[in-house]
């Protein structure tokens, strides 16, 4: 029996790594290709790998869960054989990129059905999403390191699809600069960890971790340096301007962007929090640049009058909040915010014409104050809930004060002119968000490996404090007196995002040109001819 349910892990394991393997494969061909029919071919074949990788993901998932507790699979083992680390955050986040690659595929097919970027989209979707199951599949420090530069170099051809359009050739061309940056800080961190641990293996970093000890000048070096990585792919303050000004790129491109790659600094650091030991100097960088982007975000967000626009402040606003969990030791948090955004900016993007519309029917007018009366009887009960339940948020009063704004902005933000069942329903539903999230919360814990007591020095748990509060006073402020004079006056620097970019984006830019100047000096390369305008 034994020797049956080991034959069946290195089969359902071979298929993991096979799959994406098979994915670059069809890349390449339908990069090669000049057939119309034959590069059709390449999209189904394509379509039915995702699906079959959603498959052997769950049962990936399946084995860890029986594995140690009804029959040894052998899983771990068999995976460090093939260069794999199956963990539980390997499958929760395959599960999610292959499920939106799948979903954007479909409809990229149909989006780009005539265009000459039709040709040019596949290989170059493929090669991104081989590249990020490879970062998220990989077991070790070097590959991790390869894999999320390939990310950013494949995603490139993608937002240069349509070269003749000069502002959006400029604005690759920033994001190009600025994730060469976060590449230097990830290969930094990964030699030092390297340095201190004497390996690149990640399972076994991990367990060195709790034996050698997880603290030296190094792994605080390393720290600061992924935390720098991670502010850069996740389009932190003040590196954010490119976020903003690749939108010209295809709707599908975006979608895979703001879904799928740059949550990936998030990622990097659920994957090893554990070489570290407590509050580094990096966890303080993320808890400064994470909470001030969730914080000027979120109000430069409804400033917006572009959908678009209002989605990419959305994304910078998610991301630092995910940043700011990770950095006090939200760990759980953070992967579930990680997955519930991916999901729902895929929606959001491709489904964005229904946005418009939708805002335009539904909302009329703005918040109330019978809104406000029931955002705080919301909030009293889910506070009630979490005070009587506290291992609900890990015991950890910022969380509980987290999740019970959140309940309380769900049931805010109705339009003043809902109907009262439709408000009703609102608020059963916001608050049965502690509910969920505890159940969530138990789903995905066993995921990530105990990080120990985190205890947040007295100035970051001050700082975080302080953010919380101001987050929350602002809040009220901004949706139940809009239109004070003070308010207005500060509209247009908030829409901007109080012009925080500049000094980087102004670097970039400089830099970004001088690359271009000399592209047109030296020709451009054959796949500049392939591409066509974007259909309106």
């Amino acid at each position: 029996m034994v020797v049956i349910i080991t034959s069946f892990s290195m089969f359902v394991l071979a298929c993991w790594l096979a799959l994406p393997v098979t994915l670059l494969a069809i890349a390449g061909f339908a990069n090669w290709t000049t057939t119309p029919s034959k590069l059709n071919h390449c999209w189904r074949i394509a379509d039915r790998i995702l699906r079959a990788l959603i498959l052997a993901t769950a049962l990936v998932g399946l084995l860890l869960i029986v594995d140690g507790r009804v029959i040894d699979t052998g899983l771990p083992e068999l995976g460090s054989a093939l260069g794999l680390y199956p963990d539980g955050l390997a499958v929760w986040m395959a599960l999610m990129v292959s499920f939106v690659a799948w979903i954007i595929l479909r409809y990229a097919r149909d989006y780009l059905n005539g265009d000459l970027a039709f040709r040019a989209f596949l290989p170059w979707f493929l090669v991104t999403v081989t590249s990020v199951l490879v970062l998220v599949f990989t077991n070790h420090l070097l590959v991790l390191a390869g894999a999320w530069v390939a990310v950013s170099l494949a995603l490139h051809h993608l937002l240069t699809l349509y070269p003749e359009r000069t502002e959006a050739r400029l604005a690759a061309a920033q994001k190009f600069i600025t994730s060469r940056l976060g590449d230097l800080a990830v290969v930094g961190a990964v030699l030092l960890i390297w340095r201190h641990y004497g390996s690149f293996q990640i399972p076994e970093i991990h367990a060195l971790s709790t034996q050698v000890g997880a603290s030296s000048t190094e792994l605080t070096v390393a720290s600061v340096l992924l935390a720098i990585a991670a502010a850069l792919k996740c389009a932190q303050i003040p590196f954010h301007g490119w976020l903003i000004r690749v939108m010209e790129a295809p709707t599908p491109v975006s979608a895979l962007l703001h879904a799928g790659v740059i949550n990936l600094g998030g990622f990097l650091w659920l994957r090893l929090f554990p070489v570290f030991e407590g509050f580094t100097a990096g966890h303080l960088i993320l808890l400064v640049v994470g909470g001030s982007t969730a914080l000027v975000a979120v109000f430069t967000m409804m400033a917006q009058t572009s959908v678009k626009h209002a989605l990419v402040w959305s994304t910078n606003a998610q991301m630092g909040f995910m940043l700011f969990e990770i950095a006090v030791g939200a760990y759980t948090l953070a992967l579930l915010h990680l997955l519930a955004h991916s999901l729902y900016k895929a929606h959001s993007f491709l489904a964005s014409g229904r946005t418009v519309r939708a805002s335009v029917v539904h909302f009329t007018g703005r918040p109330g104050l019978s809104n406000a009366g029931f955002a705080l009887v919301a909030a009293i009960i889910s506070g009630a809930m979490l005070w009587l339940a506290p291992g609900l948020v890990e015991n950890k009063r910022i969380l509980a004060v987290l999740l019970v704004m959140a309940v309380a902005a769900a049931v805010f933000g109705m339009p003043s002119e809902s109907s009262s069942k439709a408000k009703v329903t609102v608020f059963f539903m916001a608050i049965a968000l502690v509910p969920l999230y505890g159940l969530l919360n138990s789903m995905l814990g066993p995921t990530l490996q105990s990080s120990g007591t985190s205890v947040l020095p007295l100035a970051a748990e001050v700082f975080a404090w302080a953010l919380i509060i101001s987050l929350a006073t602002l809040s009220l402020v901004t949706q139940l007196w809009p239109n004070t004079p003070s308010l207005q006056r500060f509209h247009h620097p908030v829409s901007q995002g109080f012009y925080l970019d500049q000094p980087f984006e102004q670097a970039t830019r400089r830099w970004a040109k001088r690359w271009l100047a000399t592209d047109a000096t030296q020709g451009k390369p054959d796949h500049y001819l392939l591409s066509s305008g974007e259909r309106p």
